[in-house]
């Protein structure tokens, strides 16, 4: 787009979009204006498989030199869950130099209003929607998920992610007007008379702390929520993923410049390795806000030490699905499968602990034993990752040595219904793929206990056996309240037992499906319709994404005059 980009362009350009957006999160029906198909891409100036994956291969080995004030150095390192070295290298800042002149940007963007600010975002996601497929690559070769789901959930879902947080910042700054005449009457005297204005400000400076697993699904909710209300952002990518957030914010700073706001409203800082700047980042007196997805320890930290900000956090859960009966046995299987090997169960939506009453269940098949639930459901995923080409099309590769060592210790756990599995990806040898691990747990022994009652990132999963579906229900609702939980799931056809788990997720603050059989699963949410976490359980203090998460972004701040 050409340098004398405008705000009426913009506005004629976007408004369409952004008020379609706030339609579909005041109806949550599905909508989306981001293709998922990869055929989608081609025209009208986006990038095409070919070109999306040339890009992508252009930027292998150089130096991604963002022009922003303060950089002291470069930096690099990543190396692809794939086996192959990405070679690119970043801007390291001085804080020091870098945070002054992102502050400097601040005034005319606050005074731009919030329409502005939203439909420049949007031009933004635009641009990240036009080169999905490069970004898909780059998601790849950083997170190590599979192709399909790097692009889809990389690219469109991270954008409808992004482009809700927009709608949502602009509801909550357009909720007070502009202006208003307050005029008080005073009986026989003349009446009191102001004029008033009323102007969203921003906080100051948002931090992003990336995550390695879905640094664009994860990143873009705090960053456009913050950039839509007035804050400049800084973002600190995961040292494993910086890729995808460093092509994120050059994007942004190119739509700024063209739009005659400071580039600088948007800026990385990569890291040294094992530099950890993210707590000094954190605590510097600028931070102002803070968007974190990672582990509890580190989210713990944040919201004790990171006081001078508001604190956003996505911890680890531990997440359970209840199986008391099912009306669609085999329909259950598959879902719960697929939903335990999606992305090698590296998705803190993925479903842990399977609690299933020692008696067996009824099903629409007859009565099934706890063993044969358990050994139907490894069969289960067996037919499903029996074909390699499938299996590595579903499970990606492990991102890191952790989650591999994880998996290779919960076999000692218990009783092991479905091992794991090695499978080779011959177009990159150098991945490690694993199917997941199914071990059998006694939700009465205490050692089992200490195994379950904690988070087990990755592709393991446990089978805990309970004396009956209301020890099933107390033991969820303990989970809940001492772990947390992104996600419960529950199947059912009793509806005592359907009611009593909903009371516990109403009670405790967590999101439910119930008897999911078809092609949406527990591990999976729709951006402008299902909220992503609650912020009421010990897994997150917040959800993507609702009003809650963008209005304490910026605070609204009255001049008075005399009429």
């Amino acid at each position: 787009m050409a340098a004398e980009l405008t705000v009426h362009q913009l506005i004629a350009k976007h408004r369409p979009t952004l008020d379609q957006a706030l339609e579909a999160i005041r109806t949550r029906a599905y909508w989306s204006p981001h293709p998922e198909h990869p055929k989608a891409y081609g025209e009208q100036g986006s990038l095409d498989m070919a070109a999306g994956k040339a890009a992508f291969d252009a930027l292998l080995g150089t130096r991604l030199d963002l022009g922003q004030p303060g950089t002291d150095d470069f930096v690099g390192g990543e190396v692809s869950p794939y086996g192959i070295e990405l070679g690119v290298e970043y801007p390291h800042a001085d804080v020091d130099v870098l945070l002054p002149a992102m502050k400097a940007g601040q005034k005319a963007w606050r005074d731009a209003g919030a329409e502005i600010r939203a439909v420049v975002c949007l031009e933004i996601l635009k641009r990240i929607s036009d080169r999905t497929h490069e970004f898909a690559h780059a998601v790849m070769h950083t997170s190590g998920q599979a192709f399909m789901m790097a692009f889809q959930a990389g690219g469109p879902h991270a954008q409808d992610r992004g482009l809700e947080a927009v709608a949502y910042a602009y509801v909550e700054q357009v909720r007070t007007p502009d202006t208003a005449e307050w005029t008080k009457p005073q009986g026989k005297r003349d009446p009191l008379a102001l004029t008033k204005q009323f102007t969203p400000v921003p906080r100051g400076i948002g931090l992003v702390i990336g995550c390695n697993t879905f640094p664009t699904w994860n990143g873009y909710p705090g960053l456009f929520a913050s950039l839509a209300t007035g804050n400049a952002v800084l973002v600190k990518p995961h040292p494993r993923a910086v890729l995808p957030l460093a092509l994120t914010v050059r994007v942004a700073r190119d739509v700024l410049s063209e739009a005659g706001f400071n580039p600088n409203l948007v800026a990385l800082t990569a890291e040294r390795p094992g530099e950890g700047i993210a707590k000094t980042l954190a605590t510097r007196p600028e931070i102002r806000i803070i968007d974190y997805t990672g582990s509890t320890a580190f989210g713990d930290w944040l919201e004790a030490n990171a006081r001078q900000a508001q604190v956003y956090t996505e911890k680890a859960g531990v997440n359970s699905v209840l199986v008391e009966s099912a009306g669609d046995y085999k329909g259950m299987l598959a879902n719960l499968a697929f939903s335990l090997s999606l992305y090698s169960g590296q998705m803190c939506t993925t479903p842990q602990n399977l609690l299933i009453p020692r008696d067996g269940i009824r099903t629409d098949e007859g009565p099934k034993t706890f063993d044969e639930v358990v050994a139907d459901l490894a069969r289960s995923v067996d037919g499903l990752l029996g074909d390699d080409a499938r299996a590595n099309a579903l499970l990606g590769a492990i991102v890191n040595p952790d989650v591999k060592a994880r998996l290779e210790a919960a076999a000692g756990l218990g009783e092991v219904a479905l091992a794991s599995r090695e499978i080779a990806n011959p177009e990159f040898p150098g991945a490690v793929v694993r199917t997941p691990v199914l071990v059998k747990l006694d939700g009465a022994k205490p050692d089992d206990e200490a195994a379950y009652m904690s988070e087990c990132f990755g592709p393991v999963s446990f089978a805990v056996a309970v004396d009956s579906a209301s020890d099933a229900v107390e033991l969820l609702r303990r989970t809940i309240r001492e772990k947390g939980a992104m996600t419960v799931g529950a199947y059912t056809t009793d509806e005592e037992v359907e009611q009593a788990v909903q009371e516990v997720c109403l009670e405790e603050a967590a999101q439910l499906s119930l008897n999911l059989v078809g092609g949406v699963y527990v591990n999976q949410t729709a951006a402008f319709s299902d909220f992503h976490g609650s912020g009421g359980n010990p897994a997150a203090n917040a959800a993507l994404c609702d009003g809650a998460f963008v209005a304490n972004r910026f605070r609204v701040v009255e001049v008075r005059r005399e009429a």
